[in-house]
């Protein structure tokens, strides 16, 4: 158990719109969905694995900024990760990846927190690949009037199938976390909200279909591109500011109706970086890790 100086901002007071709920059942409200809340902390960094799939370096961006206890917690952690050997003309090769790992921190019944790590991920974005589906014109979506207004803010995950001519045959937003809290009606307007806006954009971007490797003969791919809705003047609502603590709702995940659903969550997909375009379905891309989520 760690104890971490975890604070969570709550700040919402939604105006606009929708008609709210009574000021009592609102405040009730939102201490349900309050209940739901995580504290996420996003940590980067980059992670060297050997031929036999064991971690041989591990280097954290910006430690100097990271409390002791929550760097060596993610040290410890990840130190004994074992990964599947990645093959190179049939030989396991040593391996250079960039990092990326979510921490959780949970309230418990004494007050102290337990810290866990949920999520993972180690994609590398390449806008120069021919072997998979690369950005062409994708102009931002613009933050909603009203959610801008409201102080709605979150990070929306898109799905994209791209067509053989790189237009975009369908979108769905597969999921919005959201980073403040309100009542669970206002939660899901705003969702919508953000939702909408980052698929009406989508529609109208373009993408450069691979044109090498196995995938290039393919009918359509399927992209997930991140997209974050943010105000600056709002300490929990800006970027989430390296090794600090921030609420984040969960939101729930949606399918896309063209592919299989996945058999499990998507984890790490809520760290991509965004400014990206990341291949969901197909050949295997980057390190594999072994360990099960329960030991990490």
């Amino acid at each position: 158990m760690m104890r971490s100086p975890l604070f969570l901002a709550l700040a919402l007071a939604f105006t606009a719109g929708a008609p709210l709920l009574p000021a009592d059942a609102a405040a009730q409200n939102a201490r349900a969905v309050r209940a739901t809340a995580e504290m996420s902390m996003a940590l980067s960094g980059s992670i060297d694995v050997a031929a036999d799939g064991s971690v041989s370096k591990l280097t954290l961006d910006q430690q100097a900024m990271l409390a002791p206890g929550i760097a060596s917690f993610v040290e410890g952690t990840i130190r004994g990760w074992q990964f599947e050997p990645t093959l190179h003309d049939g030989k396991p090769v040593a391996v250079h990846a960039p990092l990326r790992v979510r921490l959780r921190g949970k309230e418990q019944d004494d007050g102290s927190y337990q810290v866990s790590m949920t999520s993972v991920d180690f994609s590398d974005y390449d806008p120069k690949a021919t072997d998979s589906v690369t950005q062409k014109r994708m102009p931002p979506p613009r933050y909603p009037e009203d959610a801008f207004r409201n102080g709605g803010q979150g990070d929306v995950l898109l799905l994209v199938q791209v067509a053989r001519d790189g237009t975009v045959a369908d979108v769905v937003a597969e999921q919005v976390n959201m980073t403040v809290i309100a009542p669970e009606r206002t939660m899901a307007r705003m969702r919508d909200i953000l939702a909408k806006a980052s698929i009406s954009a989508a529609r109208k971007w373009t993408f450069v279909p691979p044109t090498t490797g196995e995938e290039s003969t393919l009918d359509s791919w399927t992209v997930r591109v991140p997209v974050t809705f943010a105000l600056n003047n709002s300490d929990n609502g800006q970027p989430e500011r390296y090794g600090r603590w921030r609420a984040f709702i969960p939101g729930p995940r949606q399918a896309a109706p063209w592919r299989k659903p996945d058999t499990a969550g998507q984890v790490g997909s809520d760290l991509l970086p965004a400014g990206g375009v990341y291949m969901v379905d197909g050949t295997q891309r980057g390190l594999r890790l072994l360990t099960p989520l329960a030991q990490r």
